[in-house]
């Protein structure tokens, strides 16, 4: 049956033109755009997702800043410790060269102490940033990465540890034995406050008492040019008397052990838990020195008024040494964990972009194909319209 008022074939075309010119600015969008997933409405799931890893691709971008920040933090300390292994060295050359009988000691020290001036300087110029990781014991961190976890984002952090190689002394507190004497007491009161410590002498047999000593503390005795040292731990701490039983024994078999002609170390832990006594028999009065290092003191405190000549000085300098060195290789050790740190987020970077491309990118050639189909569907669309509004013109033909 044929109507003039409802032309089924045109509606039937129209819609079919409508769905056409609908895929068809589809198509054109991806290409303009190059995404198959340009918003919400195209693909809300999908959509989402990819702003998810879009936003934590972002987050890598701060994260890579603070590990560039990093290195070139710890690239500070590693060349500074770098270089101060050297004028230590050369520290220690003057040293070896003031052992010589006919040397101008003199002007070694001089040379020495000019040495020292650098060593000083280049710990307290290397800072990045306000940052100095060698002349303090406190360290710092960076962000390292960014952890996803359901719908919980946290930022992981890595530790960068200082290396403590300050110049600053320890406290300490001298006196003198004198030879042959018995009674009386020289006591040095210690402690666990970086080394506080103060001298009361009544006479020539020497002791030196000790309140609680704490974990990491170094207590040093200098018997003349003799020098021995005991660093406290958590199990001689655990271990009751406040650490000072161990720590002082420890001391007192040092000091027995050492030979030192008529000196003589005593310790009582039962009467005199924090004392240690040292006895001089001997026919020469011997210099006694007694420094309370706390942990995080500097590890080139024996620079301080450092002695080319000293009995010690050449085992001190090699003790200086070997700090700074092991300094340079924890700070390049550290740098090369951040260089490794900062390669993974890079590669996970543009593992995300990937996987977000694969989401919602376009498919190029497939879209240039789609067009060229769908621009011939929408000329015969529009042929079988035109066609279908022709229709009731036959109508007419009947009434002729």
């Amino acid at each position: 049956m044929s109507s003039i008022l409802t032309n089924n074939g045109a509606m039937v075309a129209l819609q079919t033109l409508k769905s056409i010119n609908s895929n068809l600015g589809k198509v054109q969008s991806e290409i303009s755009t190059g995404k198959s997933v340009a918003s919400a409405k195209d693909n809300s799931a999908v959509w989402a997702i990819s702003k998810v890893m879009e936003s934590d691709v972002s987050s890598f971008k701060a994260v890579t800043n603070s590990l560039a920040s990093g290195q070139a933090m710890i690239g500070v300390a590693r060349a500074a410790t770098e270089t101060i292994t050297g004028l230590l060295t050369q520290i220690k050359d003057k040293v070896i060269a003031a052992q010589d009988a006919t040397a101008d000691t003199t002007k070694l020290q001089n040379e020495t102490n000019e040495l020292v001036s650098l060593v000083k300087s280049t710990i307290s110029g290397a800072q990045f940033n306000g940052v100095n990781l060698i002349n303090t014991g406190t360290g710092t961190s960076v962000v390292g990465s960014i952890d996803r976890s359901g719908g919980t984002v946290t930022a992981n952090t890595i530790a960068i540890s200082a290396q403590n190689l300050s110049t600053d002394p320890a406290a300490a507190a001298t006196g003198q034995i004198a030879a042959g004497t018995a009674g009386g007491n020289l006591v040095v009161g210690g402690g666990n406050n970086d080394g506080a410590v103060a001298i009361t002498s009544a006479g020539g047999q020497e002791a030196f008492a000790l309140s609680a000593v704490a974990t990491g503390e170094t207590l040093t005795v200098t018997l003349g040019d003799r020098n021995f040292s005991y660093t406290v731990t958590d199990a001689d701490v655990a271990a009751g008397n406040d650490g000072n039983e161990i720590a002082l024994s420890n001391l007192r078999n040092q000091i027995n052990a050492a030979g030192i002609s008529g000196v003589t170390a005593l310790y009582d832990p039962v009467n005199a838990a924090g004392e240690l006594t040292i006895d001089n028999q001997g026919s020469t009065d011997v210099n006694m020195t007694v420094r309370v290092r706390a942990d995080g003191a500097g590890a080139l405190a024996g620079l301080d008024g450092f002695s080319v000549t000293g009995g010690t000085a050449l085992a001190d300098v090699e003790t200086m040494v070997g700090s700074a060195i092991d300094a340079a290789a924890a700070f390049g050790a550290s740098e090369a964990r951040l260089q490794t740190q900062s390669n993974f987020v890079s590669k996970l970077s543009d593992a995300l972009k990937t996987g977000i491309g694969a989401l919602v990118d376009a498919d190029m050639e497939e879209a240039s194909a789609r067009l060229q189909a769908l621009q011939v569907q929408q000329q015969l669309g529009i042929q079988s319209l035109s066609i279908a509004n022709q229709a009731p013109q036959s109508i007419l033909s009947l009434f002729r």
